[in-house]
Parts: structure tokens; C-alpha cells; sequence
């Protein structure tokens, strides 16, 4: 695995039309050959389906591919996001946990569409699932349906009016518990990593996901303002984790795409394919070191 130059970026958080996107691996991978990255992970959400495809489109355009998946944990009654780095898509385990996690969100769906129909609206589940056509549906699914309808004018509306908490047609997402969603990352092999941490305001869970095997956090985001990842940069080196970046694309689903928004650093990829490295040769030794970098800098492009 060749390191990156300095002057190479990553998007290391993207998604595809097997979650909740709307590009296929190979439209992602042709436009991430366009902004000009050097690497790409695709991290749809409870699954790995769209990881073969993706893999084989970057290497069409010269593109490091990174496998990844975006799990839903939960730590005391806290929902957070953790990243999968450089996981074995094929390892069994995680595929039946995915494969019970794709269940549980195919009954989500389910159950919303049953709360719109108690509040008149007759959406069918079946017009959902066509939309979505994978395994890993979700509420923006739901929320496109609606817009394709006719019931909401976009897919803000639609989560404000029935698809939000405290909305008539919210479903609460099924979460595991954060300890065993960081052991079934490294049980395949991976590097858990907490995705948009500013997005969940409670920086005080992070020490405790430390202690659980934490191994880096997403300080470069969309949604984090100069000083949020400063912020986080800063928290990173003090409990020496890893510092990864990506701009969470969804294709269309949220209006203009923001693939190469968040353009990754390659001296942060390059340590995050060392930390890897090290836990693939000593999986059961602790990843050291993981240094990071000073907290002074302000944006993913530290030059």
C-alpha cells in the first residue's frame, strides 16, 4: 500500500445508492476522479454491498479505494456514528450483523409508512422500497417518496413536517451499543472511527469511546466549522487518535452534491494507513503510535 504525498486529498466519507446516496459507485468514483482525489471510501450505511463495484471504479481512474461502512451505535442513550476503515468486506460476521441491521431498517420503513398512513398520508411501503431498490433503506428514502408524490415540495419539508423527532411519522433508528459496534470493526479487521462528532454536541462521550478501543475521529466535515475541527484536532492528540475527514456526500439526496468539499490531507491518510498496517501485523497489540497533528491547523489541507 504506497503512501500518499503531502499534496494528495482523500474523501474519506461517502455514499452510494446502496444506503442513502444517489450516485452509483461508479458515477462517485468518476466524479472524485474530477475534483482530484488521490483516495475514496465509500461508507454507506450497514452495509458493504456497494464496496466490489466501487473498488473496481476507482481503479479505473488511478483512485486508492479504502473499504468502509457507517454503523449506528449508541452510549448512554447517546446516538453517534462509527466509521469501519479498511475492513474485510467479506468477513462473516460482520456480514450477518449488517444483514440483521438491513432488517431492522427494512421494518423502519415499515413502521413510518404506517404512522403517515394514520395521519393521511397513503404512502406505500412498496413505493418506498422501489425507490431505495437496496438493502439498507432509511428515512430519506421515506422523505424522497413523499417528494415524489406529490405530499412535499423537497426533502426538507418532508422531514419537518413527519420525518423528524417529534414528528408524527418518526421511527427511532435500532442502534448497538458502541462497544460492540468498535469490536465488530476491528473483529473484521478495521479502524473505528467517531463520524462528525460536532454534529452530536456531547464531546464528552469520547474519552469513554477511548477506553472501548476508539481508534480516531473525523475532525474534517461538511458540517464543522474551522474552529470545530480545531477543536477536535486538539482532542485527537490528546488521547492520540487518528485523524480522518470527508465531506459525508450523499449525491442529490441533500441537494448539491459536496463530494472534494472536505478534501483530506494524504499526511493524514498516510498515518491512518500506518495505524492499520501496524494492527494488521499485532492485532492484538494496541495501535501505536498514532500520532496526529498539532492542533493548530484549521482546515483539511494543513498547508
Amino acid at each position: 500500500m504506497s503512501q500518499a504525498s503531502e499534496k494528495s486529498f482523500a474523501d474519506l466519507h461517502l455514499h452510494t445508492n446502496f444506503s442513502d446516496g444517489t450516485f452509483t459507485p461508479e458515477e462517485l468514483a468518476a466524479r472524485g476522479a474530477k475534483v482530484g482525489l488521490a483516495a475514496m471510501s465509500l461508507t454507506d450505511h450497514d452495509t458493504v454491498e456497494g464496496a466490489e463495484r466501487m473498488a473496481a471504479a476507482c481503479r479505473e481512474h488511478g483512485i486508492e479505494f479504502i473499504s468502509g461502512t457507517e454503523l449506528t451505535a449508541e452510549l448512554e442513550h447517546t446516538e453517534l456514528h462509527l466509521l469501519g476503515y479498511f475492513i474485510d468486506t467479506q468477513n462473516p460476521k460482520l456480514l450477518a450483523e449488517l444483514k440483521k441491521f438491513q432488517a431492522v431498517r427494512q421494518s423502519r420503513i415499515h413502521e413510518m409508512v404506517e404512522k403517515l398512513n394514520k395521519v393521511n398520508i397513503p404512502l406505500k411501503a412498496e413505493a418506498v422500497f422501489a425507490l431505495a431498490n437496496c438493502r439498507s433503506p432509511g428515512r430519506p428514502h421515506v422523505g424522497r417518496a413523499l417528494v415524489e408524490a406529490g405530499y412535499c415540495k423537497n426533502l426538507d419539508e418532508a422531514f419537518d413536517r413527519f420525518l423528524k423527532r417529534h414528528r408524527p411519522a418518526f421511527v427511532p433508528k435500532h442502534k448497538i451499543s458502541a462497544r460492540d459496534a468498535i469490536g465488530l470493526i476491528h473483529g473484521a479487521g478495521g479502524l473505528a472511527v467517531l463520524a462528525h462528532p460536532g454534529l452530536n454536541r456531547n464531546d464528552a462521550m469520547i474519552p469513554p469511546l477511548v477506553d472501548q478501543g476508539l481508534d480516531g475521529i473525523e475532525c474534517f466535515h461538511t458540517k464543522h466549522t474551522p474552529a470545530a475541527s480545531e477543536r477536535y484536532l486538539a482532542i485527537a492528540a490528546r488521547h492520540n487518535l487518528l485523524v480522518t475527514g470527508g465531506s459525508d456526500c450523499h449525491g442529490f439526496s441533500k441537494g448539491k452534491p459536496l463530494i472534494g468539499t472536505v478534501k483530506l490531507a494524504g499526511q493524514y491518510l498516510n498515518k491512518l494507513k500506518d495505524a492499520h498496517r501496524a494492527k494488521s501485523s499485532n492485532p492484538q497489540s494496541a495501535i501505536a503510535p498514532r500520532a496526529v497533528q498539532e492542533p493548530t491547523v484549521l482546515t483539511a489541507n494543513p498547508q
